[in-house]
């Protein structure tokens, strides 16, 4: 059992900057894939970005790669999405997902086991 908690999310202006944290609890962080996703209202999930239990690898979503960024922190059991440029189309639902048993990086979420509850983005001026 995994339980994830994001926080950070906010409402911001165009060309901002925001970083989304999750925090992980139940088994050993480092051991498993982590990825955000997004949903905006009336909108299929998206694929955001993932990265690997050690760190060492990731993959982004095309409409934000070269804005967002991917980390985490195994000590403090916590991944990042450090989003820049942010646009209005950004908006949505911003929710992180573990995935115990990948061996490659995911970008369906039926391939994740376990989801947080979500946290609020919306870029307007």
């Amino acid at each position: 059992q995994v339980q994830l908690v994001e926080s950070g999310g906010g409402l911001v202006q165009p060309g901002d900057s925001l970083r989304l944290s999750c925090a992980a609890s139940g088994r050993t962080f480092s051991s498993y894939a982590m990825g955000w996703f997004r949903q905006a209202p009336g909108k299929e999930r998206e694929f955001v970005a993932a990265i690997t239990g050690s760190g060492a690898s990731s993959v982004y979503g095309d409409s934000v790669k070269g804005r967002f960024t991917i980390s985490r922190d195994n000590a403090k059991s916590t991944v990042y999405l450090q989003m820049s440029n942010l646009k209005p189309e950004d908006t949505a639902d911003y929710s992180c997902a573990a995935d115990l048993v990948g061996l490659r990086l995911e970008r369906r979420p039926a391939k994740y086991d376990y989801w947080g509850q979500g946290t609020q983005v919306t870029v307007s001026s």
